[in-house]
């Protein structure tokens, strides 16, 4: 066999293995330039996280999914048909058809359907499952194929050194392996009933009475978790029909204490980093809220970090972003989503609890007082209980 022939099988045979490399790096990393599209309807809370690079790099690179994520208020994913066009998006003959009051579905012929929900609330994630209430007027639903909780953050309360001792000393807030825990909820919302002041408890330069802002509950998902908390608290972990007039008149007492109330946490959360102690004592908010923080702008957690105390009601509540798939991609995605570098990004990066039970997590890189492990909360309400909650403080 001469030289030349040689050569020549030589090359032939290395392009075979360069084609067959390829093919089997192709297959394992969903095509090469080759991404299946995946449209997600989504609630809130977690629009940094689905923007990440890295995590949208993984999806692509790993499991060969782009993902088109359109915003959604938790509220309309019930009320309206969930088709692109309800948000202004896909075929633009159902939006007109739409907009002159046709009964649009998404079994009708056309619309752009979706392959998941991602809610930002455990609440309406439950409630989708459910037969559409036709006399209430909701619309019809997707079968939700697979599905559960993605990201998760406990409800916490905000505040600062100086207040956090005073309430030890108040039997409300104990210390147990250097995190804060409000250990006597209901010790605190007499307090607040009651008309009691900050000078009560020896905070001398703070005016007024003592009191813990929120996000208002009827028009904010995480003011209605905070007080989903609160009536479950009251009725000592139980809700049930007995005796929640008489719990919900007492929230209704405490949130007319309350004043004036922010309809985003991230507006409550700034404000209560920029006026301090004396502008905002204690304030609800997620967990995740100070981890993005620390992460986003380090020059001013570091102002801060160390007069910020991060308070853990007993117990506390997780507000849970539960994903719904609806189709095969969609349950592509939720796989995908569980992926475990994902997860390190989710709770690094954005503060989110990912899994079931929130994970334990190393918190040594937080450097305040967090618990590695959430292990006393309460379950989410159903959509019934809240739905009277938010009846009665609309009165």
């Amino acid at each position: 066999m001469n030289k030349k022939r040689i050569i020549g099988i030589i090359i032939f045979v290395l392009l075979i293995v360069v084609i067959i490399g390829i093919k089997t790096f192709s297959d394992n990393n969903g095509g090469i330039g080759k991404t299946t599209t995946i449209y997600v309807a989504t609630g809130g809370g977690k629009e940094d996280f689905i923007a990440d690079e890295k995590v949208n790099k993984i999806l692509k690179n790993k499991y060969g999914l782009t993902v088109v994520y359109d915003s959604w208020s938790n509220g309309k994913t019930i009320t309206k048909p969930l088709i692109r066009e309800s948000v202004g998006l896909g075929n633009q003959n159902i939006i007109n058809r739409l907009s002159n009051g046709e009964d649009i579905t998404i079994n009708t012929e056309g619309v752009s359907k979706y392959d998941a929900l991602f809610t930002s609330d455990q609440r309406f994630y439950d409630y989708y499952k459910l037969s559409p209430n036709k006399e209430a007027g909701e619309s019809d639903r997707y079968t939700v194929l697979e599905g559960g909780l993605t990201l998760n953050t406990p409800i916490v309360i905000y505040s600062w050194k100086e207040v956090a001792e005073k309430l030890m000393n108040e039997g409300i807030v104990s210390q147990i392996d250097g995190v804060y825990y409000i250990t006597d909820m209901n010790k605190l919302m007499e307090y607040i009933l009651n008309g009691k002041t900050w000078s009560d408890i020896g905070l001398t330069d703070l005016y007024g009475n003592i009191n813990i802002a929120s996000t208002d509950p009827i028009s904010s998902s995480p003011g209605a978790t905070y007080y989903g908390l609160l009536l479950s608290i009251l009725g000592n972990g139980q809700i049930t029909d007995e005796g929640l007039e008489e719990n919900l008149a007492k929230l209704k007492q405490f949130y007319q204490k309350s004043g004036y109330m922010n309809n985003t946490p991230a507006d409550l959360f700034e404000r209560y980093l920029k006026t301090g102690m004396g502008g905002e004592p204690m304030i609800v908010d997620y967990e995740k809220s100070l981890i993005d923080f620390a992460n986003s702008n380090p020059n001013g957690f570091k102002q801060v970090k160390e007069d910020i105390v991060v308070l853990y009601p007993k117990p506390t509540i997780w507000n849970s972003h539960c994903y719904a798939a609806f189709s095969e991609n969609g349950k592509k995605l939720y796989k995908a989503l569980q992926d475990e570098e994902i997860g390190q990004i989710a709770w690094e990066k954005y503060g989110f609890r990912t899994g079931i039970t929130g994970g334990t997590y190393d918190v040594s890189s937080i450097d305040i007082a967090i618990p590695n492990t959430i292990t006393s909360t309460v379950t989410s309400l159903k959509m019934d209980y809240y739905n009277q909650l938010i009846s009665y403080l609309e009165k």
